[in-house]
């Protein structure tokens, strides 16, 4: 298992930031590596972002030196979103199968957690957010029949979406954690546009289902300080909650959102009109 640890970073200084500084601070390139764990900790609200690819033996989930406990989630919650193959995730002896799309939450004080693939062939990819936590909650599995189901946007404007709520107050209790992810509509490219920022919780991005060749411009930085990374299939972004985080695709594409801070409250977010932004 690999963890790269990234700072904070004060919105004075990235206006400064070249392209590949930007990208070293905020983008996680490689996400999912075939028989591994792979983890990014931020200190952004200390949340760990990361992917979990199972090959035959499987993989399990312990505690590096970042995490500073014996077991990984000791004093985090986690949530685990399967964008591969059917796997199984067993949470201390009990087992939860996993479909493309399908979302585990595990609370607090959970000891053994295992991923495996049902093929190795076609392996699931897990991607885990965890946040730290002040309470254990039940361990619970979403599919997407069971998320909260909104479709904002319209194809005037290119942003028609369909956003499923996985781990949210209204589906799946958790301390702070709040996850889901976002689907594109064919002929739409747009996310999160009009921007806005959340100065009271932070969040993070996985773009995926994109084809090679594809890319999303991810729009990031102060609403009059903007910044852009191109961001490929399977790759992360860290948005500082002083950033705005907007996507414009060259084809319509998926993204996992995921936040941490303050509150859980999905609309507490303070808007910036289109024509403020710089």
């Amino acid at each position: 298992m690999l963890i790269d640890v990234r700072h904070a970073s004060h919105p004075e200084a990235v206006r400064d930031f070249d392209t590949e500084t930007l990208r070293r601070h905020f983008l996680v390139e490689t996400v999912f590596a075939s028989g591994e764990i792979r983890l990014t900790y931020s200190h952004y609200d200390r949340m760990v972002i990361g992917g979990a690819t199972p090959l035959g033996p499987g993989l399990t989930l312990t505690a590096p030196t970042a995490i500073g406990q014996e077991t990984f989630l000791a004093e985090r919650e986690l949530g685990a979103l399967n964008i591969g193959g059917a796997g199984r995730i067993i949470v201390d002896g009990t087992n939860y199968d996993l479909a493309k799309y399908d979302c585990l939450y595990v609370g607090k004080g959970a000891k053994d957690i295992r991923f495996e693939s049902a093929d190795a062939a076609n392996p699931a990819k897990f991607y885990l957010v965890s946040t730290p936590a002040h309470q254990a909650h039940p361990t619970v599995l979403l599919t997407r029949e069971k998320a909260r189901h909104l479709t904002p946007g319209e194809a005037a404007t290119a942003n028609k979406r369909s956003i499923y709520q996985f781990i949210h107050p209204e589906v799946c209790q958790s301390c702070q954690l709040t996850l889901g992810f976002t689907m594109i509509e064919a002929g739409s490219v747009w996310n999160t546009m009009p921007a806005h920022t959340h100065d009271r919780r932070m969040e993070a991005y996985l773009y995926f289902d994109l084809e090679a060749e594809q890319r999303v411009f991810h729009f990031m930085g102060e609403p009059q300080q903007t910044r852009h990374m191109l961001v490929a299939n399977e790759q992360a972004v860290i948005s500082p909650p002083w950033s705005i985080h907007s996507g414009a695709g060259t084809k319509n594409y998926n993204f996992i959102w995921a936040m941490a801070g303050d509150n859980k409250s999905f609309t507490d977010m303070d808007h910036i009109a289109i024509a403020d932004l710089r």
